[in-house]
């Protein structure tokens, strides 16, 4: 077992590109996605929770309190082709193409090109049942931000199995 198994953090995959998180403060490829919040250009206080299923492309946006947004109708808005840009910025543009199952073919793939690609599908609008744990993990990392660095333990963290001492 390689002993960074053994420890109780998460190995963190570097940004491929560094980012302004003012924008897209949160991007992750989980649950089948490629799911984050996205601020909104209009309003300090809203941002949208926006997201691509794996495949079918299937979108959804909608606002923080499951309000739809109004640019995701028939189409990709504005901040799901803004949360795709950051997510080639985070993970580089083959894992996301390569997550989301849009084959770039032959030519190098980018942000706008893996937007093209899923467009031309025609993806329908999707559920926006995601829209609530995603906000969540968003909130729980932001809370993390306010702690002070500490060595000792979190209490949320305890169900980490404790270490094992390798002989």
């Amino acid at each position: 077992m390689p002993v960074w198994e053994l420890s109780s953090t998460a190995r963190v995959v570097p940004p491929a590109r560094p980012r302004k998180l003012a924008k897209v403060p949160f991007v992750e490829l989980a649950d089948g996605r490629l799911q984050g919040v996205v601020s909104s250009g209009s309003d300090a206080g809203r941002v949208y929770v926006s997201s691509i299923a794996t495949g079918t492309y299937a979108y959804a946006c909608s606002t923080n309190n499951n309000r739809p947004c109004g640019g995701a109708r028939g189409g990709f808005c504005n901040h799901i082709r803004a949360l795709v840009a950051e997510a080639v910025l985070q993970y580089g543009p083959e894992r996301v193409a390569r997550y989301l199952k849009a084959d770039p073919g032959d030519s190098e793939a980018d942000a706008h090109h893996l937007v093209a690609l899923m467009t031309a599908t025609r993806p329908a609008q999707g559920d926006t049942a995601a829209a609530a744990p995603v906000f969540s993990r968003f909130l729980r990392h932001l809370a993390y931000l306010e702690l002070e660095p500490v060595t000792t333990p979190l209490p949320e963290m305890q169900w980490f199995p404790p270490t094992r001492t390798v002989a």
